[in-house]
């Protein structure tokens, strides 16, 4: 049977289009995808993330825990409240999740991982956490709204208390609190700044209602996913999966290979392939002729040495900042800036850079 989140209601009130996600019946659009995309690099946007799961980590050992579980390391986190983003991976080395951790106590952690992955990634987490005598508590009693934008802040402190607006002054990307009924954390998907506030579900209709009457833009997934995209934020199925390892997946950043003894998950694995130094690498691709970059398409080029080399597109679209295509790609580690893609049966060539192309909306390519 088909979920829905609490705020169902408020996206068929504002005429939403929706989709089966992952078994969740999601908005993709409330009528213009574009626009919704240009109200979150312009102004301020909201999203319903209420799929996303929530998961409360407690006990005695739960630090050690975490720092076996994930790649990176959450001794780094000595600030409560203070988050960091990682893979889970499988003792192959492969990803089963990315997600955030926040850090709010020495026996209280809490992390938000994907919704297609909710039941793969809790019995994995149940399961490890059994040795180091762990709680493992999912909060579906919990809903989430993403407020992005460069206004977001400003918007959605219009519709917090005067306690809660004192409790994120200041607040660096992030970071979470605990205020009042609300976690107000300084994290989002779209590479802009704004909020992610997780609010009990039965305040979360009031809160996206008081949103809207301050000009906060509903967004659906389609806005989402072009936003992410344009952010160079990876997403998880797509851009990676348990047969990717974070090395191919431009999440390298992520994996936290100091103190050495620190024996993670999948870290021997990993530790083989970076001294093999022979895993692909996630690009990005540019293409300024007309035409979409789509996932699944080939990528092709010519080495240094004249042999044929071949990756593939991971996620492709349209990009409403930029005005023409790009797409995220795996690709042998030897490309150079310049590569082919066949479109409508015809070889176009796409100029290869950064897994990245626009952030806090400034055009990185």
């Amino acid at each position: 049977m088909i979920q829905t989140t609490v705020l169902h209601p408020k996206h068929l009130e504002a005429g939403a289009k929706m989709v089966d996600f992952h078994g969740w019946e999601m908005p993709i659009n409330y009528g213009s995808q574009l626009e919704e995309h240009h109200a979150v690099r312009s102004d301020a946007g909201m999203f319903d993330v209420s799929h996303m799961t929530i998961v409360d980590l407690t006990g005695e050992r739960v630090k050690a825990f975490l720092q076996h579980l994930l790649a990176n390391d959450v001794a780094k986190l000595t600030v409560s409240g203070k988050a960091l983003y990682s893979g889970m991976l499988n003792p192959e080395g492969g990803v089963i999740d990315d997600l955030i951790t926040y850090y709010l106590t020495d026996t209280f952690y809490r992390l938000v991982v994907n919704s297609a992955t909710r039941e793969k990634d809790l019995a994995w987490i149940r399961h490890h956490a059994i040795d180091f005598d762990v709680s493992v508590t999912e909060r579906p009693e919990l809903a989430m709204i993403a407020v992005q934008g460069p206004n977001a802040k400003v918007k959605a402190a219009a519709v917090l208390s005067a306690a809660q607006r004192t409790a994120v002054v200041g607040m660096k990307p992030f970071f979470g609190v605990q205020a009042g009924d609300l976690f107000i954390a300084t994290t989002g998907y779209t590479g802009e700044d704004g909020y992610e506030i997780v609010v009990p579900q039965e305040k979360a209709c009031e809160l996206w209602q008081a949103l809207l009457d301050n000009g906060v833009a509903p967004c659906g997934l389609g806005a989402r996913d072009t936003l992410r995209l344009e952010a160079g934020m990876n997403l998880y199925g797509q851009d990676m999966d348990e047969s990717i390892s974070p090395l191919a997946a431009n999440m390298a950043w992520t994996i936290a290979w100091e103190p050495s003894e620190r024996n993670f998950i999948g870290r021997d694995v990993l530790e083989a392939q970076k001294a093999a130094g022979n895993q692909p690498k996630l690009v990005g691709l540019v293409m300024e002729e007309k035409g979409v970059l789509r996932a699944g398409m080939p990528v092709t080029f010519t080495a240094a040495n004249g042999e044929k080399r071949e990756g593939v597109i991971t996620s492709g679209s349209f990009s409403p900042t930029l005005g023409y295509s790009i797409a995220l790609a795996r690709v042998p580690r030897d490309i150079g800036e310049l590569a082919e893609v066949e479109i409508r049966k015809k070889l176009v060539t796409v100029k290869v850079s950064k897994p990245a192309f626009v952030r806090n909306g400034q055009k990185l390519v």
